[in-house]
């Protein structure tokens, strides 16, 4: 998703991309060229070599693993706010805390095994290991059980349908014949080069620059779904630098990116084949919020009012129309994306919502007690103690780089000390994870089908002494996540009962300001037309599904993008 540099081995290897994918590609892995109306170059996922195949370690495996070749049991389609049926046909709820699922019946993997309800009792068991990212799971499920060969039952000891339908539709099945059996370790450091899947595609080839997939033509969707993928292959390069990704993107080399490229608004504007999902600004679709995460146990900011005062000094505008060429747009005060406008809070927002103000922010600052008393142009503490904060992004991140500078100058201009840094990557998630931070950047919770992954990721208790994956700021508060534990378990389908319990989270996220929503980063996604049309668009008649190779994408209905794109000419 970002704009990163690669280290030279990598460039180069881009470079020989570009040398030759115009004619087809090479396929040094396998068994001769693509044909070029048959295959669909895509970049912008993968930061390093293609290196494991295992459904079970989530976030680490390459593009396409789950979505290309594992499958989940539905769908869900964020323009309906509805679950479709996928490897399941059916499913209901005969008692509150039981859910029952039926299979569809015909589908095999691809090595000719059948797919039952014994594939995902077995999944699910696996989850038990301690270090399976959905083992919380087993936190309120009583028993999982195959009915017989189609239905699966699953016992909640704790009802949470929110949670639970998170997994139902964003984590694959894996095939029980295969997986069952091992052992914690073998599990999580199994590469699987060679995966076993239900889905539409199958692993052809890889090298240390790209990852090639073809199409799996016994698929069981083409009859089942009516859903005939395009492309027989799917080349997913490596990330180069923005140049040779945006340079490869015009010369057809590349038919989709899903980089972050600095100026495409200016390319899709000159360039007829280029194409992205809006004409004209934003350009993009929102995925994810970006929010700057002050470290809450550090002070001053421990200090709501403190809080309240930086997010006043932010001036999004700059950022909207400076870093970012107007290729996203501000969050609202909540942070929550536009899919889920309604569980926001109008009113409330309106009441304690904040935007940029300068005055107000150095008003704020005042009236707590942060004055300027040495002159230096900085505020100090109530005490007297001088203040000095570090902004971390990671080096190479240039959007983010040049936000975070805005940002720092904005809290420099109302008296808040603010220095932006650019620490590599990996030292900034060491840094970030144990809480040796002072203010980030992250925008680690994207879409999906229900605004309680977002709070979770907010609010999550208990802070650990690494904190990993949620709530980096380290903020403490029983009574928000206690609402946060009563959204878990709303029905999947009630949004008033939901949006009722947002609402209350809302009041108290307002007034503490634990993060602070800057604006909803771009599902960076630009196409071109030279061989392959049909693209997703906001255009009278278009597909509506995300164009994007992203992680977590597919599952939310970018699958269904292979099957609607057309090659030209046709």
């Amino acid at each position: 998703m970002r704009s990163l540099r690669l280290p030279a081995a990598l460039a180069a290897l881009a470079l020989a991309v570009t040398a030759c994918s115009g004619d087809g590609g090479g396929n040094e892995g396998g068994s001769g060229e693509y044909p070029r109306n048959e295959t669909l170059y895509t970049t912008g996922t993968a930061w390093g070599p293609p290196a494991n195949w295992n459904p079970y370690m989530q976030g680490q495996y390459a593009v396409g693993t789950v979505g290309l070749a594992y499958e989940p049991l539905f769908l869900f389609d964020p323009n309906t706010n509805e679950y479709v049926p996928w490897l399941a046909e059916s499913d209901s709820w005969p008692e509150e805390n039981v859910h029952e699922i039926v299979l569809r019946e015909g589908i095999t993997w691809t090595d000719g095994e059948a797919f039952d309800s014994a594939d995902v009792v077995s999944t699910l068991e696996i989850g038990q290991f301690g270090s399976v990212p959905f083992s919380n799971l087993w936190n309120f499920i009583e028993s999982v059980e195959a009915v017989d060969g189609q239905t699966v039952r699953v016992t909640f000891g704790e009802s949470r349908p929110q949670e639970w339908m998170n997994w139902v539709y964003s984590h694959p099945i894996a095939p029980e014949h295969i997986w069952s059996g091992k052992t914690e370790e073998e599990v999580m450091s199994d590469v699987n080069e060679n995966p076993v899947g239900t889905g539409p595609y199958s692993y052809e080839s890889h090298t240390d620059d790209r990852l090639v997939w073809e199409r799996n033509d016994d698929w069981w969707g083409t009859g089942l779904l009516d859903l005939e993928m395009k492309p027989r292959y799917i080349v997913d390069l490596v990330n180069a630098s923005n140049d040779i990704t945006l340079g490869m993107l015009q010369q057809g080399q590349v038919d989709l990116s899903n980089n972050f490229l600095p100026g495409i608004d200016q390319v899709i504007n000159g360039n007829e084949a280029i194409t992205s999902y809006y004409d004209g600004p934003p350009y993009m679709q929102a995925a994810n919020t970006a929010w700057l995460v002050p470290n809450t146990t550090k002070a001053p900011l421990d200090d709501p009012e403190f809080r309240r005062a930086l997010a006043h000094s932010i001036n999004m505008e700059q950022i909207v129309t400076g870093p970012y060429a107007n290729l996203v747009e501000p969050a609202s005060p909540t942070g929550l994306l536009p899919i889920w406008d309604d569980y926001i809070d109008q009113e409330l927002v309106e009441e304690k919502g904040f935007s940029y103000n300068a005055d107000e922010a150095v008003g704020l600052l005042e009236e707590a007690g942060y004055q300027d008393e040495d002159g230096d142009g900085f505020v100090e503490t109530p005490d007297g103690e001088p203040i000095t904060l570090t902004l971390e992004v990671p080096a190479g991140w240039t959007d983010w780089m040049e936000s975070a500078n805005v940002i720092a100058a904005n809290a420099q201009a109302v008296g808040i000390n603010v220095e932006a840094q650019t620490p590599e990557f990996d030292l900034l998630v060491d840094n970030r994870n144990s809480g040796e931070f002072d203010l980030l950047i992250n925008n680690e919770r994207g879409a999906s089908n229900t605004p309680w992954t977002y709070y979770d990721y907010l609010f999550q208790l208990p802070v650990n002494d690494q904190q990993t994956t949620v709530n980096f700021h380290r903020y403490e508060n029983e009574e928000v996540w206690d609402l946060v534990e009563q959204l878990a378990a709303v029905p999947a389908d009630d949004v008033e009962a939901a949006a009722a319990i947002t609402s209350q989270i809302q009041e108290i996220q307002l007034e503490e300001l634990p993060a602070i929503p800057l604006w909803y980063n771009g599902m960076w996604s630009q196409a071109n037309n030279t061989y392959w049309t049909n693209w997703p668009s906001d255009a009278e008649g278009a597909p509506k599904s995300y164009a994007t190779l992203w992680n977590g994408m597919w599952q939310l209905g970018a699958i269904n993008t292979l099957a609607t794109i057309e090659p030209a000419g046709e």
